[in-house]
């Protein structure tokens, strides 16, 4: 396992894993949200203020969604990687001239509300711009290691955070406006993600490590996800690139340190 402790920056993670709302189960079901909103449009409330008030509502948790603390393994994990990932990136952006905006971060379990709409753990780990903020629900590890026999590995979870992170850099230097292929800007995450280990490379217990990463990237590319699930490899249909390209733009990012010579 890799020394996280090793890291001397934190990033600021809100951790709402004990508070988010999940598929309108929460906050008295689905019956007491059409309640709610029949109630607020007779008293003449406008439609906008009933869809805010009922988003609301089903966004607060029931009694039987467990509280989770406050400041657990797992949030000090996910501070430690962000807090790398933008040393890192405030480094290079120095170089050039310029100031990093680190972005938000969201930990959250089944749905929370988001700049996008409903962060949901069906869509997995993803990037905002319009909040400039990565969501991720953990358990998503689970469900991708039962699923695909992906690699949940602490160094394979840093990759993820780091890949999404590499969306926001992407944002903000209005990559994902100008390149409209969603396979390049997710392959340029990937080698991005690769040069970011490799700044941090001096915690990995042996090099090895580094082999986390690349089983999951491999085991969530396009064409293997189609195949366990039985359709016909295609890659016109293709959003995030093959096994092979999401593991060669990791490599490149890895092995040149370098985030120049991402460009898929």
């Amino acid at each position: 396992m890799a020394v996280w402790d090793k890291l001397g920056s934190s990033g600021n993670v809100d951790d709402r894993r004990g508070a988010s709302g999940g598929r309108l189960a929460f906050g008295g079901g689905l019956t007491g949200l059409l309640l709610t909103a029949a109630v607020l449009l007779l008293s003449g409330q406008s439609g906008s203020q009933v869809l805010e008030t009922v988003l609301n509502q089903a966004l607060q948790p029931t009694s039987q969604q467990a509280a989770l603390p406050a400041d657990d393994s797992y949030r000090a994990f996910a501070e430690k990687v962000l807090g790398s990932t933008n040393d890192y990136w405030t480094g290079v952006y120095r170089a050039n001239g310029q100031s990093y905006t680190p972005p938000s971060f969201v930990l959250f379990r089944s749905a929370t509300s988001s700049g996008c709409g409903f962060a949901s753990s069906d869509v997995g780990p993803h990037y905002c711009p319009a909040d400039a903020t990565v969501y991720l629900d953990e358990t998503f590890f689970d469900e991708i290691h039962s699923s695909l026999n992906a690699n949940k590995g602490d160094v394979a979870q840093a990759y993820v955070i780091a890949h999404e992170v590499g969306h926001h850099v992407q944002n903000l230097d209005g990559t994902n406006q100008r390149q409209s292929d969603p396979v390049k800007l997710e392959l340029q995450a990937d080698c991005y993600a690769g040069a970011w280990a490799q700044s941090i490379k001096d915690i990995f217990e042996n090099e090895a490590e580094i082999n986390e990463a690349l089983d999951l990237a491999s085991a969530i590319g396009d064409d293997r996800i189609q195949q366990r699930s039985g359709a016909q490899v295609n890659p016109e249909t293709w959003t995030h690139g093959s096994s092979e390209q999401r593991v060669t733009w990791f490599k490149t990012g890895f092995n040149s340190g370098d985030p120049n010579r991402c460009q898929p």
